[in-house]
């Protein structure tokens, strides 16, 4: 933790508010419009763990899928079994509440994507996801601050915001973000009384160096989170438990924190310097007990469903200018284990929600469930590298020019080939 990050964090520690159609086809998800660039925003979600992507996006029409999952498969039915999206992918049902945006064609997904780094390890994959280098453990910026510090500056300290108990490291580096505890109360802390206020800003008010700036952005990030939670909402009326927890790095479940769109909408449409916003939630971890169409997967999946529309539905009209992704660092085995889970794989799927998004697809190049196909015989193989994705989302819809997105993803060049319609 660099000095900047210290003292933003004090200054902010108060808070407890706030298709692919055929296997092998290629395609991209994002329009070529040209809006206002000062309006677009931005949200990242990063689900810790290793979310199961082939049982979100399910290949259910792979003859390969039922053998190798005899147990969590999900299957078509009439009533609460899996959606069907193109015929050979369908979706959780538990992820019902946005299916609509799937059918207005502003949500779609890419399957079997990933790092390129071959890595199992929590630890070492949410690094690379979130500094954006894969393989590069010096990296000591994430991309989300590198992306920060590469669009037009706002002057607003609430320009980028991470909901959360610390600083993640996607958000770590020398541009400023705002961290707001993922709570929707606020509760006053020691800075909100007026007479420590008052010495700790006569402390730092005659540095003039980053010091008294970093609590200057700090205090005003403060207040203004705090002055919009405060006001009405007015958008619309054992081992595996201690693995999952050094997994989930502090995150908490999307079940503990429900009104996450709600709140994220409501920061969104009251400010509108906001334009940059993280959140992670953990809990995907599914080794053992992982269920189909109900248990532990989806007992994750519908609060991050139901969270999401509210988010759209809170963001009104700014959804046409909004990017939303949501990651997690690796998905899982192929096959079921022992224990009616699924233990740490490779390539997963990543979502994409936004007005800009051409969804109504599943994109990316999906081989199959074949043992050949799969990486090592057992992962679904990352035939797209996620920064594919996100300088897609980067370049496309928030319209960061090239030269930006090198600085934010140095060393990466997408292939052209991957996202060609």
């Amino acid at each position: 933790m660099n000095r900047r990050e210290f003292l933003q964090r004090a200054a902010l520690a108060s808070f407890s508010s706030l298709s692919l159609a055929l296997p092998g086809s290629r395609g991209w998800a994002f329009s070529n419009g040209k809006d206002d660039d000062s309006a677009k925003k931005l949200i990242v979600i990063l689900l810790r763990g290793g979310m199961d992507g082939l049982n979100v996006i399910a290949p259910y029409g792979d003859s390969q899928y039922q053998i190798i999952r005899p147990t969590i498969a999900l299957h078509k039915s009439a009533s609460g079994g899996l959606v069907d999206l193109d015929s050979y992918f369908g979706m959780h049902p538990a992820l019902m509440p946005i299916y609509p945006l799937f059918q207005e064609k502003s949500l779609a997904f890419v399957h079997a994507c990933g790092s390129p780094d071959p890595t199992r390890s929590h630890f070492d994959a949410q690094d690379y996801m979130e500094s954006g280098v894969p393989g590069k453990k010096s990296a000591s910026t994430g991309w989300v601050n590198r992306l920060v510090a590469q669009l037009p500056s706002k002057h607003s300290p609430v320009q980028a915001i991470a909901i959360g108990s610390v600083l993640p490291r996607i958000c770590a580096g020398p541009a400023a973000v705002a961290t707001v505890a993922a709570n929707s109360k606020i509760s006053k802390g020691a800075l909100d009384r007026p007479r420590v206020e008052s010495a700790f800003s006569e402390m730092y008010s005659g540095l003039n160096n980053d010091i008294g700036a970093s609590f200057a952005e700090g205090m005003a990030a403060h207040k203004t989170v705090n002055q919009i939670m405060a006001s009405p909402q007015d958008i619309y009326s054992d081992s595996d438990a201690k693995e999952q927890m050094i997994a989930n790095r502090g995150a908490v479940s999307p079940n503990a924190y429900p009104n996450f769109g709600k709140q994220l909408a409501t920061l969104f449409r009251k400010d509108a310097s906001v334009q940059v916003a993280f959140v992670d939630f953990g809990g995907w971890d599914t080794h053992i007990r992982q269920g189909a169409e109900q248990g532990a997967l989806a007992g994750h999946l519908s609060p991050l469903a139901n969270g999401l529309a509210d988010l759209v539905k809170g963001l009104g009209p700014l959804y046409k200018d909004t990017s939303i992704v949501v990651m997690s660092e690796f998905g899982r085995t192929a096959h079921e284990n022992g224990n009616g889970g699924t233990d740490h794989g490779h390539g997963n799927v990543m979502w994409l929600l936004g007005g800009g998004v051409d969804g109504g697809k599943v994109y990316g190049r999906f081989g199959g469930l074949k043992a050949n196909d799969l990486y090592e015989d057992r992962d679904l193989p990352a035939t797209t590298d996620f920064r594919s994705v996100l300088t897609a989302v980067l370049g496309e819809q928030m319209h960061v020019p090239k030269s930006a997105l090198a600085q934010v993803f140095p060393g990466f060049q997408a292939n052209g080939n991957v996202f060609t319609s």
